[in-house]
């Protein structure tokens, strides 16, 4: 790795854990800068904006399910097992990122725009992925045609992001394991799309 990218990777590290802990609108390019372990004139060298940075962070916590998704020939064409892999790697990218999501669902009203950028641009290439597995199983007839991929996309997703953030609340209280929750959605996207 060059020591450009070495330092890149610092910076969107750090910018995680203070996103994370201060907010959008409380953490400091300085702060970034101090728990990267550069000074500032290095962090906007590689970043014009904090907003980029914050975008360079969710793309990162992205990159791990677009790769895997990016090798859909690979895939082993059951839908059911495919989609729990896919579920399994994305409820594994949320925990990692959980304190990071919270806070910024918490910021998404003061900062529309941001919001814009990274709930629909930095999430678009894999979620297209996914749609895409999705239609070639429907030309395959393994897949209804009368479902709109997108919407079953992201209600899939939104199910995932919601059994994380109640797992971090209710630890020990809900009477059913993380694998059960994944294995239920998954169950429940499966059963709706399959023919």
């Amino acid at each position: 790795m060059s020591r450009t990218a070495h330092t890149r990777l610092r910076l969107i590290n750090a910018a995680t854990e203070v996103f994370a802990d201060a907010g959008l609108t409380g953490a400091t390019t300085r702060e970034i800068a101090r728990v990267a372990g550069v000074n500032e004139v290095t962090l906007f060298r590689h970043f014009q904006t904090k907003e980029q940075l914050l975008a360079a962070v969710i793309q990162q916590a992205m990159a791990l399910q677009a790769q895997m998704l990016a090798y859909q020939d690979e895939w082993t064409q059951d839908l059911h097992i495919d989609l729990r892999h896919y579920a399994r790697l994305c409820n594994r990218m949320m925990e990692e990122h959980e304190a990071l999501i919270r806070t910024f669902i918490g910021e998404a009203k003061r900062h529309p725009e941001v919001a814009r950028q990274i709930l629909y641009d930095a999430d678009q290439a894999l979620r297209e992925q996914l749609v895409t597995y999705l239609t070639k199983a429907q030309k395959k007839g393994k897949v209804r045609t009368d479902v709109d991929l997108r919407a079953a996309v992201d209600s899939f997703t939104g199910m995932l992001l919601y059994g994380v953030l109640r797992r971090g609340h209710a630890t020990g209280t809900l009477g059913y394991s993380r694998a059960c929750y994944i294995e239920t959605c998954v169950q429940i996207l499966v059963s709706s799309l399959e023919i």
